[in-house]
């Protein structure tokens, strides 16, 4: 008996022994604490001075370079004499949609104060970014690049690469954000951006390797409204990772990069040693904008010359066929060691099936943009705070529906209602002719199909349902549709938007609330101690 009691006891310390190791080791995951400072200044990207949104004194703003798991701490200090907010594009954001940074979910931080974000980048590897999310304030900076480096203990399907380069690109205009957004209010479309920058610069940035080396480059479109195409002279890339997923490691001579979206690809240079073109160049406008960088070998003493690579321009088929060649790598780890193809999404029954069609129309005269003909407006109270709250009369279920609808388009708060752990399949239906970008927070979705046309149920047979690629923003060409799959399995208030930014100002965005009738801390946090409070909610 005496034997048995201890073998107990060795049983029961054993058991203590192991949960609290887990416990310190979910503590032990690093901080990185940032403050920032969000001002104007000015800068001359087009060789001319304007107005900026600084952070730091910098444009763009300071990278964050993180491993998973890190917990992030930014105390941001709003000095403009707007209202501010910063989101972090592509960060799930796993159990805390309070850290989201978008009107739905956060009041903003005032001029002259200031408020602290605290997020976990929980399970996720990759090319990222940030930027502000209110306003038309994204047209003038304040945004930048946010790095996840996978932990020393997760293999990479890649040798480690001998440098990393981040290559921020944006559409620019030499109108300040202010003079954007006045010709939005007064009913007018935005015209086409006057030019193209590299991490803030039109030209003249130099990315330096020695010959026979290879180099990671991450590459985002922080911009607000124009896809571009990448490339760089007499180099090919080969795609690695796509917004947190390993990807065929596929060749290209150039990429396609949507409004919002992030690629990475490594590039070794095996030419003679010169410089050579790193090349921007915009899709699906008129005129074409081009911007340069160059790629100089270490030694090099002639400057990039000759003409620039050419890249696509018009060629929307051409997109079409390169997005379908970008297909994850299903037996490479992502943030934990087991395979990315062990979800086998292509096997799990659709709950609920939602269709979104886009369209510009004229609301009391003026211009906006809907989605099943509902123009989106943010209330005063943020969604989060009414729903967890239990405040009424500030959004409803049934201002939107799951499907197109015939008949005149209305202002109203649009939200969906997903029961936690639904499998959802989202059809974009796009009748324009243009291109748009769609972004989901909160999660990644697979990127199952895309096609011509109008969607219809028939058209799931074209889906890819084994190694879609797992991402947070996606591409639908004009007269088409994009299809995603998504397991919403991240109890919260997530921002369903268009990327191209005057949609989005002009209603064309909703959320998808995320839920089910159980208060835990494992599916959901509570409200941060520091949270602001505005319109009806009242700090308790």
């Amino acid at each position: 008996m005496k034997r048995f009691n201890l073998l107990l006891c060795k049983l029961f310390i054993g058991t203590l022994l192991v949960w609290l190791g887990s416990v310190l080791v979910k503590a032990e995951d690093p901080y990185l604490f940032y403050t920032w400072t969000v001002t104007y200044g000015t800068r001359s990207p087009l060789g001319v001075p304007q107005q900026v949104i600084l952070i730091n004194g910098q444009f763009p703003g300071p990278a964050i370079e993180a491993v998973t798991n890190n917990n992030i701490v930014v105390n941001l200090i709003n000095k403009l004499d707007e209202p501010f907010l910063i989101t972090w594009n592509g960060v799930k954001q796993r159990r805390t949609s309070w850290q989201d940074g978008v009107l739905g979910t956060n009041c903003p931080i005032q001029p002259n104060s200031n408020w602290t974000y605290q997020f976990q980048l929980k399970d996720q590897i990759g090319t990222f970014t940030y930027f502000a999310s209110t306003s038309m304030h994204r047209a003038s900076g304040a945004f930048g690049a946010l790095n996840i480096n996978q932990r020393s203990v997760i293999t990479t399907p890649y040798l480690t690469p001998d440098g990393d380069f981040t290559l921020l690109v944006s559409d620019w205009f030499k109108l300040s954000h202010k003079d954007l957004r006045k010709r939005l209010d007064a009913g007018y479309a935005l015209p086409v951006p006057d030019a193209l920058l590299i991490n803030g610069a039109s030209k003249g940035l130099i990315f330096t390797g020695q010959q026979g080396k290879t180099y990671k480059f991450r590459v985002s479109n922080v911009g607000i409204a124009t896809s571009i195409n990448f490339r760089i002279q007499n180099h090919t890339m080969s795609l690695i990772e796509v917004e947190g997923a390993h990807t065929l490691q596929e060749s290209y001579e150039s990429l396609d990069v949507h409004v919002g979206q992030s690629v990475t690809v490594l590039v070794t240079l095996k030419a003679s040693v010169r410089d050579y073109y790193i090349v921007a160049s915009s899709r699906f406008t008129k005129p074409i904008l081009n911007t340069t960088a160059s790629l100089r070998y270490l030694g090099s003493k002639n400057a990039a010359y000759g003409p620039l690579p050419v890249g696509p321009t018009y060629h929307i088929h051409w997109s079409m066929k390169q997005a379908r060649t970008i297909r994850v790598n299903l037996t490479a780890n992502a943030a934990r060691p087991n395979p990315q193809g062990s979800f086998h999404y292509g096997t799990i029954p659709i709950n609920r099936t939602l269709v979104l069609a886009n369209m510009a129309t004229m609301i009391y005269g003026k211009l906006r943009y809907t989605v099943n003909r509902i123009s989106h407006i943010n209330p005063t109270t943020p969604l989060k705070l009414a729903d967890w709250y239990n405040i009424s009369g500030v959004f409803d279920f049934k201002t939107i529906g799951s499907t197109p609808t015939i008949g005149p388009a209305h202002i109203g708060t649009s939200v969906f209602n997903i029961e936690l752990h639904e499998f959802v399949e989202i059809v974009f239906q796009n009748d324009e002719r243009s291109i748009q970008s769609w972004h989901m927070d909160g999660t990644s979705a697979f990127l199952v199909g895309f096609g011509s046309g109008t969607w219809n149920e028939t058209m799931r047979k074209r889906y890819n349902l084994v190694d879609a690629v797992a991402r947070h923003t996606f591409q639908v060409y004009p007269l088409s549709w994009t299809s995603i799959l998504v397991s919403l399995d991240n109890k919260g208030m997530w921002n369903l938007r268009s990327q191209i930014w005057s949609r989005r100002y002009l209603g064309q965005e909703l959320y998808v609330r995320v839920w089910n009738d159980e208060k835990s801390l494992y599916t959901e946090a509570e409200p941060p101690l520091n949270a602001l409070y505005c319109g009806l909610a009242k700090r308790p």
